[in-house]
């Protein structure tokens, strides 16, 4: 076995596999997932949903500060579970934040066979490399969200379609898994197109009828797994059954849209870059072999998830998501037979970009926590209002190593058709590292509820008080009530009307006014940094 110096100066083995290809992706997994609270939006939506459902243990249907909230539970148990497997050693958000985790490395590995059958085993690493360096997902891939079981259930998916001429039987169990999982994951929308593409599969299979057989069964495994829940929903709590089908069915009434079609397409070049340029190269070098499955199967189903989109969402980040898995897939073969020219562009293009970036991020970091240089330190307290930096030797530590790690790779990556991807995808990860260490207090800092929360929770006089609410977003709710275990009750119901304590929040005078003029201001905040929305309570 060759001792450490000699690996050092040997550099990086290309293609990246086995333990190497793992130990890269689980940095871009892990990093970003802890060190941070809830972050404002549906990162707290989420967590709060899943601590209520690890609280009051009620695992049947999901809550939100102690109201319905009609989602799929899938996601929710998962993070309640690795709250409940982890609790010991993390703060309970972080706890189950890992189960955003657990979901991604899930996608990645789906992706990996995928490319493996699809491709051959030289290529299998780039499917999981472009997921992993899509600038789209790296903010999503770390905040506690649904919709990355769809993601998996996708990778999945393809995974076990593209393995149905050679392995029907595992076919049929993952092809199943994966209906499932989206279907309890994400809801009935985003599973139509794993539906949809089970005709296309079966059209590309070499034997017809051993390929039907493999996808009905398939199909009755998602069924057998996804069924059992709404029909206990139904049978205890018909209600909440009805509610959730309305929400799940409700996008499936609107009209196809072309404008969102345009809306989401106009996404692409900036949130799945870089996968959508390399899926273009391979469609393009590949135009004559379009109607083979490596090509037809990731493009049929890139089409019909593109599809469900205009038809069932507004263009917005989340649902774009779902279109990653396709495209990184697509995009393989792209990636590895670039011309010597551009693959040399690119090359030059992510060590320059994230070398960049790296020193930015340092220079922030020095600006934080030593005050140097002097304009920026003011600059960083201008746009947080009381953040106090701190040097954190740990932190530090990491940081450096992610940077030696980095320089290391850019001095010793070999030449190979995966050159330019492995610095992307690593030139990525490395940023986001650093990012999550050195500087995530000051983004924390502005981002979570903490602060509204405790401030609220001091004004009370008890917090078992009847507080009423008015203005507060999903996310506010949520983080009042993990923070300081607070659920203000909707002030415009005869519950909420009979309250003497109103929290309130707005922007405008007019929507942070009381009722009338019997109530008196007793404490007014809002978070860090922010300039517009603004915390009012009062007594009545």
């Amino acid at each position: 076995m060759p001792d450490l110096a000699t690996l050092i100066r040997r550099g990086i083995r290309l293609p990246p596999g086995g333990w190497m290809l793992a130990g890269m992706l689980a940095f871009y997994v892990l990093a970003g997932l802890f060190g941070r609270d809830p972050w404002k939006g549906e990162d707290a939506i989420h967590i709060g949903t899943a601590w209520q459902m690890l609280s009051s243990g009620d695992w049947l249907a999901p809550a939100l500060a102690g109201r319905p909230f009609h989602e799929p539970p899938l996601y929710y148990w998962s993070a309640a579970l690795t709250g409940l497997l982890f609790d010991w050693a993390l703060p309970a958000h972080e706890a189950m934040r890992l189960a955003s985790g657990v979901w991604i490395a899930l996608a990645l590995a789906g992706l990996y066979y995928a490319g493996r059958e699809l491709y051959g085993t030289d290529s299998a690493a780039a499917a999981p490399m472009l997921l992993a360096g899509c600038v789209g997902l790296i903010v999503h891939a770390h905040d506690a969200q649904p919709m990355l079981i769809a993601l998996a259930a996708y990778a999945g998916g393809l995974g076990a379609l593209a393995t149905i001429g050679r392995k029907p039987r595992l076919t049929g169990i993952f092809y199943g898994l994966a209906v499932a999982a989206c279907l309890l994951g994400a809801g009935i929308a985003p599973t139509l197109p794993l539906l949809a593409i089970a005709p296309v599969a079966l059209w590309l299979s070499p034997d017809r009828r051993k390929a039907a057989q493999t996808l009905l069964i398939g199909l009755a495994i998602g069924a057998l797994l996804a069924t059992p829940w709404p029909l206990l929903l139904a049978s205890q709590q018909p209600a909440r059954f009805d509610a959730w089908l309305l929400a799940e069915t409700a996008p499936l009434k609107t009209a196809f849209s072309l404008t969102g079609l345009g809306r989401f397409a106009a996404m692409l070049p900036w949130f799945a870059f870089p996968a959508l340029p390399l899926a273009v190269w391979t469609l393009w070098r590949r135009r004559d072999q379009w109607q083979a499955p490596a090509q037809l199967l990731p493009l049929a189903f890139l089409l019909l998830t593109l599809v469900l989109l205009a038809w069932a969402y507004r263009p917005r980040d989340i649902p774009a998501l779902l279109l990653l898995p396709p495209l990184a897939l697509l995009a393989t073969p792209g990636a590895l037979s670039l011309r010597r020219g551009a693959a040399n562009a690119f090359d030059w293009f992510a060590m320059s970009v994230f070398s960049f970036f790296v020193l930015i991020v340092w220079l922030a970091w020095s600006a934080m926590a030593l005050g140097v240089p002097a304009r920026l330190a003011e600059r960083v307290v201008a746009l947080r209002p009381g953040f106090v930096g701190e040097l954190d030797l740990g932190h530090l530590l990491i940081g450096l190593a992610a940077t030696l790690w980095w320089l290391w790779l850019i001095a010793t990556a070999p030449r190979s058709p995966y050159r330019s991807l492995t610095h992307w995808t690593l030139g990525f990860t490395t940023l986001w590292l650093l990012a999550t260490t050195l500087i995530l207090p000051w983004f924390d800092y502005g981002k979570s509820y903490r602060p509204v929360a405790e401030g609220v929770a001091r004004a009370l006089p008890d917090s078992s008080q009847c507080l009423a609410g008015r203005g507060l977003s999903d996310g506010q709710r949520a983080s009042l009530a993990y923070f300081v275990n607070i659920s203000p009750v909707d002030a415009a119901t005869p519950a909420g009307r009979r309250c003497d304590w109103l929290l309130v929040v707005g922007d405008t005078a007019a929507e942070l006014a009381p009722p009338d003029a019997g109530w008196q201001r007793v404490w007014e905040g809002r978070r860090p940094g922010e300039r517009r929305e603004k915390f009012r309570l009062f007594r009545r």
